[in-house]
């Protein structure tokens, strides 16, 4: 757990039409908090988003957020957090997400939130991190994702110690004793840091 400081938080600039999503992500944003793990994301103060960086910070913790210039108006751009972060493009975005995270957390959202999701759970396949990823099903929102998950393992495509590098979660609650037990998969990478 000491070793977890900063979390990277993929979610939508949307609240969605259940509220549920709204409150569980403030919720989540104050458990951080209180456990002293700060939050990376992309800077917006609207949608979920605004949600989880509001709740880390009313409960005095450490949010920072990274948003490209063309999105400051877009995503409207937090203007409370501990550091706002501005880059000029959405990869650089990404790595520098990447770069000052420990662990990374994935709540409902669209394309954006998945083009996210599956570039580090890409990047943990290929053995260039060994960081915990967590997606976090609320109400079953990723169910019909995990089903797909298995139909590619099923299917071939997709080998089953992969899959589970991805830790699934349909409870807030969870998610500290998850990250406190984590251990990196001791499965062979495609690729290593040493052969590329």
């Amino acid at each position: 757990m000491a070793l977890i400081q900063n979390i990277a938080i993929y979610c939508g600039s949307s609240s969605g039409l259940d509220p549920s999503y709204h409150k569980e992500a403030y919720f989540l944003g104050e458990i951080l908090a209180k456990h002293q793990m700060g939050i990376v994301y992309g800077g917006a103060s609207v949608g979920l988003m605004g949600a989880v960086a509001n709740g880390c910070l009313e409960n005095h913790g450490k949010v920072i957020g990274v948003i490209p210039t063309f999105l400051k108006r877009k995503e409207i751009e937090h203007i409370g957090l501990s550091e706002l972060i501005q880059v000029e493009s959405m990869h650089e975005r990404k790595q520098i997400m990447f770069d000052r995270s420990d662990a990374f957390l994935v709540l409902p959202g669209g394309f954006g939130t998945m083009e996210e999701f599956f570039e580090v759970v890409t990047w943990s396949q290929l053995g260039l991190h060994n960081k915990p990823i967590v997606l976090l099903n609320w109400n079953g929102f990723y169910d019909s994702l995990v089903q797909m998950f298995h139909t590619m393992v099923d299917s071939g495509f997709l080998k089953k110690e992969n899959m589970d590098l991805v830790i699934v979660l349909r409870e807030t609650k969870d998610l500290l004793t998850h990250l406190q037990n984590y251990s990196p998969s001791k499965t062979e990478k495609w690729l290593s840091k040493d052969t590329i």
